[in-house]
């Protein structure tokens, strides 16, 4: 092992290339670089189009991506942020945040690429009109556009039909913006400011990729209307079939509960023409994919079918002299032709691996704070006996770089120690889709060339030249943390930049009932050593904040200071944020520090604004125990402290014990479709209510994907729920039974109380029920019939039972004041 003199390099951001910077060149095995030789001789792209994560056809995807061998992309106009969370309680841009690494991890094992949108999932929509009307229609319609013009597919393929068969609002926008911007992408008058970076593009066809003939309403008989495909087959190289790979993808939604068995039949996908070229057998008819469509790529074809006949596949590293003589006549050719870049960056991706070439940059430790200094560790290794040389270490943005002369040893690492100090004015590490507030229904993104990257570009690289055959190569990679866990082995995590300072209020909700102040406690933490400063707050009129500023001393990196402000309420009912503010000597910090950490992805670190909301609401709440069963996680839990409730939430050891010392008994989102043990408490939760307690359910799945109930019966009586639900988040409540208990004690709830409700009113409602319910209220989307299974309530024995779809799960994290005065009134049903 050789270590060579430190060095001390500053640090600047740069704008970088994004071909395969983003991880560690995979690992291929003999027999799949061999498949990859394959793909140097096939010039063909396609485009799959939907709305959301989990959309795809993850099976198409790994037929076109491993047998049809071609560039393979999935534009998901969104990142999921409305979607449901079965693992934890993210919800909105942060459980886009998971379900953006759960679709990289699946094109990770499918081979395809992702792409998205500036568009954000506001959660279920009924219609393409509002859908469109929430997104800005032209806005996504461009990012569609400039997709397919930056990435010139030759065919599109839409999972979902362009009409109300779709399902879903989002599903159905995804194939109509699809089939708009086939058209637009070849017209340079439709979004001409694109062509500064971009050309025109016109694909062959666009495709929809639809279930099976009788859905379309089409016969497979209507020439031209559709060709069949069968995309289940069996890969040699990668000794398995396209439907166990793709199974494996799909199982990557983990937030969604999408884990999938692999069908190992034939499997027979229609593709319904849509616009352009019909295709009579194949889906790329008339797409020339072979290095024809490249002006002078004669002796390219001719090097590619030589790799491909004199491979071996005991000595991979035998092909190394061919592959540097495609890449260096790849670079005789149009340097800004898509497929001579394409392939350039296919042939370094081969080289790494038939030399077995492994190299990465290190930091000790995962993050480092805007103007620190970070110690790094560069380590390079070959396993192939075939000589190579490294020849340079550039760390972009340094003020010098070192320049070797190493030839390096079979199977020996070498490694390389410095320190560098990372300029005060680096970004820090926020996905670049949430540097600015969502606003009318999309990410701001002011520069839509982001959208070429699925997520940030990483700010601090390492450059590699080798030289190898004579010809020299750059391979650049991102800093990377890496640990070992003594579960889970060798745990790599992206390395963060951080602003100096952090300040997380420790509650995302403070509710005042009456003119109290409450306690607030903050937690200050340091991102390098030695930071001091002043916290401070803005606050609207009418509150206060006692002290106005607090001071904080944090000697060691990481350290952590709480600090406790009073905070005093307005007079007049009122939802606000309080704005919390660190200061040192090198500036402002606003931002708070949330990390998301699951075992299936990779840690994300976000760092919102530092704020929480304060709401001053006329509240009564008569339950101060309450028995909380978890479901798939939500905060529901956290709001009921904050209506002053002692919470416990019910493992089983508890639900074995006495549960009538508890005022009542909430079951969280979705917990009687993912909780196997509450069956076996069933029966006395029943028998709890029928002595005089009062159970709370929220809603529950009506099943699909393995969300069947747990139990027969969720309540004492009947009922069924479907999949009703009213989107519009300011649809009309009508109230059925004005003078029922729980409209008017202890809180008289009103029209008012459904006001500044966020995403919609609620979902899975009940659609049959026993004579025994009744129903309190009645909604219904535009257009639409009403429906009354929002809310049913039952008598029993002495207790008192609910069923709810109405999402309390997003309106109490939300500070929703209505919705805290009807959830009191559930909780507070018999008590005096």
């Amino acid at each position: 092992m050789r270590k060579f003199t430190s060095y001390t390099f500053f640090f600047l951001l740069l704008l970088l290339s994004t071909l395969n910077i983003h991880a560690q060149v995979k690992p291929l095995t003999s027999s799949e670089i061999l498949l990859n030789l394959k793909k140097l001789n096939v010039l063909g792209s396609a485009m799959h189009i939907a709305a959301h994560p989990d959309d795809e056809n993850t099976l198409l995807l790994t037929y076109l991506s491993k047998e049809r061998l071609v560039k393979t992309q999935y534009l998901a106009l969104t990142r999921g942020d409305g979607g449901q969370n079965l693992i934890g309680p993210e919800q909105g841009e942060y459980i886009g945040i998971i379900r953006t690494q759960e679709l990289l991890a699946a094109r990770r094992i499918d081979g395809a690429e992702q792409l998205f949108s500036r568009a954000y999932d506001f959660g279920f929509s009924k219609t393409r009109e509002e859908t469109l009307k929430f997104w800005g229609e032209n806005n996504i319609l461009s990012d569609v556009v400039y997709h397919i013009r930056k990435n010139q597919p030759d065919v599109l393929i839409t999972r979902f039909p362009p009409d109300a068969r779709a399902g879903h609002g989002h599903h159905n926008s995804s194939a109509f913006l699809a089939e708009l911007a086939f058209n637009m992408a070849g017209d340079p008058t439709k979004f001409p400011e694109q062509l500064k970076e971009v050309q025109t593009w016109q694909p062959k066809r666009v495709v929809w990729n639809t279930f099976s003939p009788g859905f379309s309403n089409q016969k497979p008989t209507d020439k031209g209307s559709f060709i069949t495909i069968d995309i289940g087959g069996y890969s040699p190289y990668l000794g398995k079939s396209h439907a166990e790979i793709a199974a494996e993808s799909r199982s990557s939604h983990k937030s969604q509960g999408f884990g999938s068995g692999a069908n190992r039949n034939a499997r027979i996908d229609f593709m319904m023409h849509k616009d352009g070229v019909p295709a009579e057998k194949d889906l790329f008819d008339g797409v020339d994919m072979s290095w024809n469509r490249v002006k002078g790529s004669e002796q390219v074809a001719q090097l590619v079918d030589q790799a491909i006949r004199n491979y071996n596949v005991n000595y991979p590293a035998s092909s190394v002299p061919v592959l540097v003589k495609i890449y260096q006549e790849l670079g005789k050719l149009d340097a800004q032709n898509k497929y001579v870049q394409q392939k350039k960056a296919e042939i370094e991706v081969l080289l790494q691996n038939c030399l077995g070439l492994w190299f990465e940059t290190n930091p000790v430790d995962y993050a480092v704070a805007q103007g620190d200094r970070a110690a790094v560790r560069v380590s390079v290794v070959k396993r192939a006996d075939y000589p190579l040389k490294l020849t340079r270490v550039q760390f972009w943005g340094a003020q010098k770089d070192s320049t070797l002369s190493l030839e390096l040893k079979n199977n020996e690492l070498s490694t390389f120690t410095f320190s560098a100090e990372v300029p005060k004015t680096i970004k820090i590490s926020q996905p670049y889709w949430l540097e600015k507030p969502i606003k009318n229904g999309a990410f701001q993104i002011d520069d839509q060339s982001k959208l070429s990257t699925p997520e940030n570009v990483p700010s601090l690289q390492t450059s590699f030249t080798f030289l190898i055959d004579g010809q020299s190569f750059i391979f650049t990679k991102p800093w990377v943390y890496k640990s070992t866990d003594p579960v889970d082995g060798e745990v790599y995590r992206p390395f963060e930049i951080r602003p100096e300072v952090t300040a997380n209020v420790s509650e995302k909700v403070y509710v005042f009932a009456d003119n109290q102040p409450k306690m607030v406690d903050i937690v200050v933490k340091a991102h390098r050593t030695n930071v001091k400063g002043m916290l401070t707050f803005d606050v609207p009129a009418g509150w206060r904040v006692e002290p106005a500023q607090i001071p904080f001393d944090l000697p060691e990196k990481y350290q952590e200071q709480t600090v406790s402000v009073k905070i005093f309420p307005s007079a007049q009912q009122s939802e606000v944020k309080l704005k919390v503010i660190a200061k040192t000597e090198n500036g402002e910090s606003p931002y708070s520090l949330k990390s998301v950490e699951y075992k299936h992805i990779p840690t994300q670190t976000i760092f919102p604004m530092a704020t929480t909301a304060l709401v001053k609401l006329d509240i009564k709440n008569k339950a101060k125990t309450i028995g909380y069963i978890a479901g798939a996680g939500d905060e529901v839990p956290a709001a009921l402290r904050q209506m002053g409730c002692n919470v416990t939430l019910l493992d089983e050891a508890a639900l074995s014990k006495n549960l009538a010392v508890y005022d009542a008994i909430v079951v969280g989102v979705r917990a009687y479709n993912t909780e196997e043990r509450i069956k076996y408490f069933q029966e006395k939760l029943m028998e709890y209510v029928k002595n005089g307690g009062t159970m709370v359910v929220q809603y529950v799945t009506a099943g699909g994907f393995g969300n069947t109930l747990k139990v027969k019966e969720i309540g004492p009586y009947p009922f069924k729920v479907g999949r009703d639900r009213v989107t519009e988040e300011d649809a009309e409540m009508r109230i059925l039974q004005p003078t029922h208990p729980i409209l008017n004690t202890p809180n008289k709830i009103t029209s008012k109380d459904f006001e500044g409700w966020i995403q919609e009113r609620g979902i899975y409602f009940a659609v049959e029920w026993d004579k025994n319910y009744t129903p309190l209220f009645s909604a219904n989307d535009t257009n639409e019939a009403a429906k009354e299974g929002s809310l049913i309530y039952a008598p029993y024995g002495k207790g008192h039972f609910v069923y709810t779809g109405l999402v309390f799960f997003r309106e109490l994290p939300g500070g929703v004041s209505g919705a805290y005065r009807l959830f009191a009134n559930l909780i507070s049903l018999g008590k005096k």
